[in-house]
């Protein structure tokens, strides 16, 4: 079995050595360049009143080479650095030192989606920053996506032969994540599309006409003004290209700052898309990606080129002595006709290039975590009744050292089970770990357990409720707004009132809903507890038979041991288990294993006595009668 870690850390080795040997040539070309333009400042005065100003070209043609060089140099040292942060993280993630560090997809948080908070999936220490490898915005945003919905069995098994595809591919991966260079997280795809898609801006060419041809005087002028035939001539010119200013450098200006804005953006896409046009895939999947991107017999890796030159361009016409010259031969106008005849003929491309190139970048990401996890097995996705089996099944954000496995079974003859247990004896982390696995293994990822069969299902979740003073909402509300959301999607898309719920059930208990969802696997924790025990229990048995009657299958965990009295209904094929505890010497052992049956102690005097709270009542104390309180 390969060793993650051990690879990670050769590569940051090497990666460290590249950015050291980058450095010191970075500098020495820094040196060089000052010494260039002192030179050449040296030079001008006696050039010039030689009459061989001409001469001057050389020092300045060898700094443009330095410069260009240097930037070159100042890419690759730039690259070499991020290569180390990114073995760095892959240490991290592999040692389970990583929350904090990656992209944490905040902006995907939704308190209203069915189970996105209470599994954790985005923010601090989330799964989405576990997985995330993408630098795009695209492939950031295909990534969530599959989190947030799952996808359909045909889907799963293209996804997971991808998956397989990507994972021993460490270099194609690192380049993945490198080609991401300047890339700002977050960068507006809608407005990269937006800028391909504009109307013309530059449609007369008479400007690029003018441009040459003053151009070349400008040239002939400065020649005979070096070679002592006066300074008139070159005046001239300046007035008509200030004139040719006037009159085009609106549009000139606005096209130049546009293509400079989004073609950042597109150069990073060029390097994404480069290793990828010529990459020898196996999965059918990638096979596809890979051919609409050369949809046309054009790569656009090369197209992306020659928008990466143009900016390579604007960026040096940016220097102080070039920049002069290069605005003297208004050399800046035939850059613009240039960006604008790209944007022109490939414009268009931009959002399928975007699409495909986020889809591969999330397809990358689980490629990593499948490499980082080799123990970890693909699931299986089969059909038929809506079923759950799921053999030494553990949470994957915990380190796997930590976390003790369990068994699990749900199908056509046990649709419920009731999960007792003490405080902090691993009930919540239980369906926590089933649900995050289901979203896992219906996004094309490995699984964090021994074996995992299941059908497609939706996840619907309980499990960390929140109240609203602000809005004047209950926890107690709060939940029943939940459970009325779970209900509602095993099919029941309006659920007006009481009746009319109980109604729909009576008629069609097991309708599924017209965009045909998938059965739902609902994840209760501590039902409807903000409630007195009669009316829970009241409750908590008719949403438990409304769910199971609708095609659901689930979990729900409990502290009152009545509710464990529900699986007694025949209806519901429900069984009881339960997680036990051990009081030793005043502190509390769990061993988080999985047993049949309902738990039989409780640790809550237990625990309140251990640190010391005053738990025991006087002697003549009474708590059968009604509280002064409410005698007043």
């Amino acid at each position: 079995m390969q060793d993650p870690a051990g690879l990670y850390r050769q590569r940051l080795t090497e990666r460290e050595a590249t950015a050291a040997t980058l450095q010191a040539r970075e500098q020495r070309l820094a040196n060089l360049r000052l010494i260039t333009a002192l030179a050449g400042v040296a030079m001008a005065w006696p050039a010039i009143a030689g009459g061989w100003g001409a001469l001057l070209l050389v020092p300045f043609l060898a700094f443009v080479g330095l410069v260009i060089a240097h930037d070159r140099v100042i890419r690759r040292r730039v690259t070499a650095e991020r290569a180390v942060a990114l073995y760095r993280q892959g240490i991290g993630r592999v040692s389970h030192q990583w929350a904090g560090s990656g992209e944490q997809g905040e902006r995907y948080r939704d308190a209203e989606h069915p189970y996105s908070e209470d599994l954790d999936l985005f923010g601090r220490g989330s799964l989405y920053e576990r997985l995330c490898q993408a630098r795009t915005r695209s492939g950031q945003d295909c990534l969530a996506g599959w989190l947030l919905a799952p996808a359909d069995t045909p889907t799963v098994a293209e996804r997971q032969a991808a998956v397989r595809d990507l994972t021993p591919r460490l270099d194609l991966r690192e380049t993945l994540v490198l080609s991401a260079g300047e890339l700002q997280t977050g960068a507006d795809t809608a407005r990269l599309v937006a800028w391909g898609a504009a109307p013309t801006a530059l449609r007369d060419r008479w400007p690029l006409a003018a441009a040459y041809l003053l151009g070349a005087l400008a040239l002939a002028a400065l020649a005979a003004g070096s070679s002592g035939f006066g300074w008139l001539p070159l005046l001239v010119v300046l007035v008509l290209e200030g004139l040719l200013a006037v009159r085009t450098g609106g549009p000139v200006r606005t096209v130049l700052q546009g293509a400079e804005a989004a073609g950042r953006d597109l150069a990073l896409l060029g390097r994404l898309l480069a290793p990828l046009e010529w990459e020898a895939f196996e999965s059918s999947l990638l096979l596809r990606l890979q051919e609409e991107l050369s949809c046309g017999g054009r790569l656009p890796s090369e197209a992306l080129l020659r928008l990466e030159r143009l900016l390579g361009w604007m960026d040096v016409m940016r220097n102080g002595v070039f920049g002069t010259l290069a605005w003297l031969l208004q050399l800046h106008i035939p850059l613009a006709y240039a960006a604008e005849g790209w944007r022109r003929e490939h414009g268009p491309s931009i959002a399928a290039w975007l699409e495909i190139t986020g889809q591969i970048e999330a397809l990358s990401s689980l490629g990593a975590y499948a490499f980082e996890n080799p123990r970890d097995p693909y699931p299986e996705l089969t059909k038929g009744e809506p079923r759950l089996e799921v053999t030494g099944v553990a949470h994957p954000l915990l380190p796997r050292e930590k976390a003790v496995p369990n068994d699990v079974s749900l199908g056509a003859d046990l649709r419920l089970l009731v999960v007792s247990g003490s405080n902090m004896s691993g009930k919540s982390t239980l369906l926590r770990s089933l649900g995050i696995n289901c979203v896992l293994a219906q996004a094309g990822a490995p699984v964090r357990a021994e074996q995992l069969l299941m059908t497609p299902l939706q996840v619907g979740s309980s499990l960390r409720i929140r109240d609203d003073l602000e809005a004047g909402v209950s926890h107690f509300y709060a939940e029943i707004r939940r459970l009325r959301t779970l209900v509602e999607l095993t099919g029941e898309t309006e659920l007006t009132g009481e009746a009319e719920a109980s109604e729909g059930a009576e008629r069609q208990p097991n309708r599924q809903s017209d965009d045909k969802r998938p059965p739902l696997l609902f994840l209760l924790d501590e039902i409807l507890h903000g409630t007195n025990s009669h009316d829970r229990r009241i409750g908590a048995e008719a949403v438990l038979a409304a769910l199971v009657l609708r095609g659901a299958i689930g979990l729900v965990t409990t502290h009152d041991l009545a509710l464990t009295e529900i699986v007694l209904s025949e209806d519901l094929k429900a069984s009881n288990i339960h997680f036990q505890d051990d009081l030793q010497e005043g502190t509390m052992h769990f061993d988080y294993h999985l047993r049949a049956g309902v738990v039989r102690k409780s640790n809550a005097l237990a625990l309140m006595r251990a640190v010391g709270l005053p738990v025991d009542l006087p002697t003549n104390a009474s708590v059968t009668g009604p509280s002064s309180r409410e005698e007043r």
